[in-house]
């Protein structure tokens, strides 16, 4: 299958788009299953190591949500000290754990036998799942979803959450799903100051 001009151009559209999205933006909206199946069925097409398609969802219910915004605040207040901008870093929102209508929790399923590719680089399998969750965010953008990544967040209180055995997985994302007032036209963390666009230039170790 080859692509065309326009093909080309609407993936630089999706991909120049796609947002992290806050709390303070989603709106309450229900997402469809037909368009949370197409995100998930998004990220079995990410490339994996081996093909070992090692990346696991968690559907989160609503009593499950509660327990991982009372841990996310918990470690929003302790990641304060490290940053020196206190007060911009308490007028962030970063998280949609609550205002969003869909979270999924991702894990890396972790392999008891030897994955071809993945000998000698041995998170290679983790960086499938990253891939397939960059998958779903781009997925969930061309269907005018937004999609937030919740990183504040300590693994071990996830998995205890979830009851899920850290020996067999490991807790890689926490994302939140929903339909949004509006897709900022750049970066919200580069429209408040806290960083800026890096040059590409910049960014070439060797030529």
């Amino acid at each position: 299958m080859l692509f065309n001009k326009k093909d080309q151009n609407t993936l630089n559209k999706i991909i120049t788009a796609r947002r992290d999205v806050r709390g303070n933006n989603f709106i309450n909206k229900k997402i469809s299953k037909k368009n949370l199946l197409k995100i998930l069925d998004s990220a079995q097409n990410a490339p994996s190591v081996g093909y070992s398609q090692p990346w696991r969802f968690v559907m989160v219910k609503e009593e499950e949500k509660d327990l991982v915004y009372k841990h996310f605040s918990s470690s929003f207040e302790k990641s304060k000290k490290k940053f020196k901008n206190k007060k911009l870093y308490n007028s962030l929102k970063l998280e949609g754990i609550k205002e969003s209508h869909t979270n999924i929790a991702v894990y890396y399923k972790k392999s008891k036998s030897d994955i071809l590719g993945q000998t000698y680089m041995k998170r290679t399998g983790e960086y499938s799942v990253v891939c397939a969750i960059l998958n779903m965010w781009l997925t969930a953008r061309s269907l005018n979803i937004g999609m937030g990544w919740v990183s504040i967040l300590k693994p071990k209180k996830i998995n205890k959450i979830f009851d899920i055995n850290k020996q067999d997985y490991k807790f890689i994302a926490y994302l939140c799903f929903g339909y949004t007032k509006e897709f900022y036209s750049e970066p919200e963390l580069k429209k408040l100051g806290w960083k800026k666009k890096k040059k590409l230039k910049s960014l070439i170790l060797k030529n």
